[in-house]
């Protein structure tokens, strides 16, 4: 036997031994949830027996209620739209979702970043902006590309904020994601009068970013930013899906809590993913097939304030859940209000549905996006390498320390 056998024999043995003495705290989770799943249940029946504007007239003017349901909420049966396309095998999905997306351009950004913690002698960073359009058509190649930005010392250190290195590189990927979500937004500008197809551009992660109070300076710009790229969207007429594979928001639960304050966990064992997935003696899964949505709902969230217009009280920014595999908890989209209110919601949905089918379960632009933005290993290797040649070539005064280098090699 070798030594990493029995390394790995050994660590197995040690995470037995740790998960049986954490035995107990799993089963007091497990009945707290299960508890808390058959309360939120039936608050979410009583829910849906109300209509929309009751609701509204109700929790309309209260704060941190989470969401409001639009009023999809009169026509929806148990909070969810059902999907009214079925398939013998993947080969008829594939088909529908070649007739969803022929000739309709689809578009996704991601970004990767890199900062040289400890390998450098003074803050060095990098981010690669990956991003892949695709027109689906025979007769127009798809855009499949990236670029990489390193980021010297004076970008990350502020002496106005103190912010720590690190987070500034992440706040210009950040920033580089919605820039290159925006152009695609403006150049697909006026594709009613040109007689296209719609266009659906995805960004990677949620537009209702929530922060601690009192926000930062930099914490204020990233919302800023979403806030941004969610009037683009509606300015442009181009819709936008923000995309949360599995996500962790109690925004539908604060809802509930709202409507019906009988009853509030003490020990938040639930978001809204659980309760519409779940499913007791008495109630049905809210989700119950692939491509089942939820109603769409306003943002009314606490600290969101940003996205709240003036004139109509009402939150630029919406969400639904929507069942993307046949398993596993559904995903949220949010997605700029104005898609609702102007008739496309049931459109972009079907265009995530089939990028979906496309990427067995998660989109594919968005797939490719990652693919084409991630830094590797290998790429974090190829770059202190550089720096340190950059360094000795230019006679600079900073070092690479190739111990640190080795060390997460070995890793």
């Amino acid at each position: 036997m070798n030594l990493k056998t029995k390394i790995n024999m050994l660590f197995r043995e040690l995470l037995s031994d740790e998960l049986s003495k954490q035995s107990a705290g799993f089963k007091r989770f497990a009945l707290d949830q299960a508890k808390d799943l058959v309360e939120y249940l039936e608050k979410l029946s009583r829910l849906c027996q109300k209509s929309s504007a009751e609701i509204h007239s109700l929790l309309g003017s209260a704060e941190n209620i989470g969401a409001l349901p639009s009023d999809e909420l009169d026509k929806a049966k148990n909070f969810a739209f059902s999907f009214n396309q079925t398939w013998a095998n993947h080969e008829e999905a594939r088909a529908w979702a070649f007739e969803i997306l022929q000739n309709r351009t689809t578009f996704a950004a991601d970004g990767s970043q890199l900062f040289a913690e400890g390998e450098v002698s003074m803050p060095i960073g990098a981010i690669q902006i990956g991003w892949f359009e695709n027109p689906h058509n025979q007769t127009r190649s798809y855009e499949k590309n990236a670029y990489f930005k390193i980021l010297p010392p004076d970008e990350l250190l502020s002496p106005d904020e103190p912010v720590i290195p690190e987070t500034k590189v992440g706040q210009h990927r950040f920033e580089a994601e919605i820039e290159k979500a925006k152009e695609f937004l403006q150049k697909k500008n006026g594709w009613q009068a040109r007689g296209e197809r719609m266009p659906l551009a995805f960004y990677d992660g949620t537009l209702l970013l929530s922060t601690p109070h009192p926000k930062t300076a930099l914490q204020e710009s990233f919302t800023n930013k979403l806030v941004e790229l969610a009037k683009v969207s509606r300015a442009t007429q181009v819709p936008l899906v923000a995309y949360v594979d599995r996500s962790y928001a109690r925004d539908l639960l604060a809802l509930l809590n709202a409507f019906d304050g009988n009853f509030s966990s003490d020990h938040q064992t639930l978001d809204d993913v659980s309760i519409l997935h779940a499913a007791t003696r008495s109630f049905p899964k809210t989700l119950k097939n692939w491509g089942d949505r939820t109603v769409f709902c306003y943002s009314r969230r606490r600290g969101l304030g940003a996205f709240i217009d003036a004139d109509t009280n009402k939150s630029s920014v919406g969400f639904a859940y929507l069942q993307t595999t046949a398993d596993s908890a559904p995903a949220r989209l949010d997605i700029p209000a104005w898609v609702y209110e102007k008739g496309f919601l049931e459109e972009v949905l079907d265009v995530v549905r089939a990028e979906c089918v496309i990427g067995l379960g998660y989109p594919y632009a968005l797939e490719t996006a990652d693919q084409t933005a991630v830094i590797t290993m290998r790429d974090r290797e190829i770059f202190l390498q550089a720096l340190q040649d950059f360094a000795r070539r230019e006679k600079l005064a900073f070092s690479v320390s190739r111990k640190r280098a080795s060390k997460g090699r070995r890793r």
